[in-house]
């Protein structure tokens, strides 16, 4: 995917009901938009509709520093929730991990194409494993230990990291430890998790052993967005692949760590490219 386009993206929620397309189209237009691709979706259960719309700033004469305040009128009206993004400004990513590198590579290889429309200012860790990795790709790497009595110490260091990063979005690229609800409450659907299950079988610790004494037929991993309860936020991506009675566990593993890097640099490529609007624990994710 090409990230040169210069363009802004608005991604919109709100009751369900007519002229909502003709309300945000006749918006853009009046300012000589050039709609380069628009989405929708409604769902009928809960009488929302969802909207993601992407134009050219070539020619387009609202500037965007006075798009809030010319298009608030027409949110209020219609009781939207929206947000835009210009894909001028690169959202800046951390990464936390622990041992398991598999991710961590998948990732730092797909930015290092252009793959992932990013910058990453750091890398967080509880343990020094994957330093190499990050010192390869030029990154700074921060070790800040957790354990049982420091959770709350941990969590303000690598707080203050965030913010002297200014950091948008968080990926945990098979970190090991489970973030207080006071972290993910002050990054709302901005931290993006792997699970090495195809949820909500095997949530917690220890899946691919647990699958294993199941006798599972097919094994998966999901990625979403981090809240309070564990392993239990929107899920972006999921993806499956089958097993039999001649695999063991660490087959098992094997496999699933392939399932693992590839959902989870969806999850995150589409996060980034603006696709991903979640709501009641479900995210739709635009295409």
């Amino acid at each position: 995917m090409s990230h040169n386009k210069n363009s802004a993206t608005l991604l919109i929620s709100c009751p369900d009901k007519k002229g909502l397309v003709a309300a945000i189209a006749n918006f853009l237009m009046t300012y000589n938009a050039n709609i380069m691709h628009a989405d929708q979706h409604q769902d009928v259960s809960e009488n929302l509709f969802l909207m993601r719309i992407e134009w050219s700033l070539d020619g387009f004469t609202l500037p965007m520093e006075s798009f809030a305040a010319a298009f608030q009128p027409i949110a209020d009206k219609h009781g939207m929730t929206w947000r835009v993004s210009l894909s001028s400004r690169k959202p800046r990513m951390a990464i936390f991990v622990s041992k398991y590198e598999h991710c961590l590579v998948d990732l730092l290889h797909r930015w290092r194409i252009g793959e992932l429309n990013c910058d990453i200012p750091l890398i967080i860790s509880n343990h020094e494993d994957c330093r190499r990795m990050a010192e390869f790709n030029g990154i700074p790497y921060h070790v800040v230990p957790v354990t049982q009595t420091n959770k709350e110490e941990a969590e303000a260091e690598q707080w203050r990291l965030l913010e002297e990063a200014g950091v948008d979005v968080i990926v945990l690229a098979r970190y090991m430890q489970v973030l207080s609800q006071r972290f993910v409450e002050r990054f709302p659907n901005r931290v993006i998790n792997i699970h090495h299950s195809f949820l909500p079988a095997f949530d917690g610790a220890k899946p691919y052993h647990r699958a294993f004494a199941r006798g599972v037929k097919l094994i998966g991993a999901t990625s979403h967005y981090v809240t309070e309860v564990l392993d239990d936020g929107p899920i972006i991506e999921q993806e499956v692949t089958r097993i039999s009675h001649r695999d063991d566990v660490e087959d098992l593993v094997q496999k699933g760590r392939d399932l693992e890097k590839v959902v989870l640099s969806r999850a995150v490529r589409w996060h980034l490219d603006d696709r991903v609007l979640s709501y009641s624990n479900k995210t739709v994710v635009f295409d």
